[in-house]
């Protein structure tokens, strides 16, 4: 992996009306999994530790289409989402064009995120992959759009997610061009949720494993905003 993230230009900046926030706190548009709208337990809790990690000027939540307004629908392949999810994200950069802007999921979300985040009109600074969904239903490794980025990306993993061995991931790593980092939740799942033996164990909390991936994250961003 890469020593240090890549410098981008940075956005031009524009009157912020009656943002308070400095120009220097970034805005994040955070995308949630397949199976739960962005109103649930874990991407309330997320955002609210995003937000407060990373002095985000705003963390922008949504729901795809098909979930949205209590809609109980299996989620179509993560490529018909790209375009609504650029909408969300222009929308937000139109609100705060002077802000960084990070984006940030919850594993399909986080795919998502990835692929909009290769699309040549969007300027993101770092993408936040909480839980990636690497290993497809059938068993193949979607790393496609992972080689193709070029903006520094952040994955938190769950050691006993299914959906991500990581040894997979770590070999995904080192073939990225991009700058790639890996936060390691140990015994956790693709939800980070950490067994009570584990936990018991290793004489630690659910709540302190998941505030070292937050601080992970932070430094993360921290060191890809100064490079731009």
């Amino acid at each position: 992996m890469d020593s240090s993230p890549p410098t981008k230009r940075r956005r031009k900046t524009k009157s912020e009306g009656t943002n308070d926030k400095s120009s220097s706190s970034p805005v994040v548009v955070f995308a949630h999994g397949a199976g739960a709208p962005s109103s649930s337990d874990w991407m309330l809790r997320w955002k609210e530790m995003l937000k407060n990690a990373l002095d985000a000027v705003e963390v922008v939540t949504f729901d795809y289409p098909y979930i949205a307004g209590g809609k109980k629908r299996a989620p179509p392949k993560a490529e018909k989402l790209v375009e609504f999810h650029k909408d969300i994200v222009k929308k937000t950069t139109d609100k705060y064009p002077a802000h960084p802007l990070i984006l940030a999921g919850k594993s399909m979300g986080s795919r998502v995120s990835c692929m909009v985040a290769a699309e040549v009109d969007i300027d993101a600074s770092a993408v936040i992959c909480l839980g990636y969904p690497l290993k497809a239903m059938g068993g193949a490794v979607r790393d496609e759009t992972l080689l193709q980025l070029t903006v520094p990306v952040m994955f938190v993993q769950g050691s006993k997610d299914g959906l991500c061995p990581l040894e997979k991931l770590e070999a995904v790593c080192k073939k990225m061009k991009s700058h790639n980092e890996l936060h390691v939740i140990n015994g956790g799942d693709h939800s980070f949720k950490i067994g009570k033996k584990h936990l018991q164990i290793k004489g630690s909390t659910q709540d302190q494993a998941e505030d070292l991936a937050v601080q992970g994250v932070s430094s993360f961003v921290s060191r890809c905003l100064q490079g731009k």
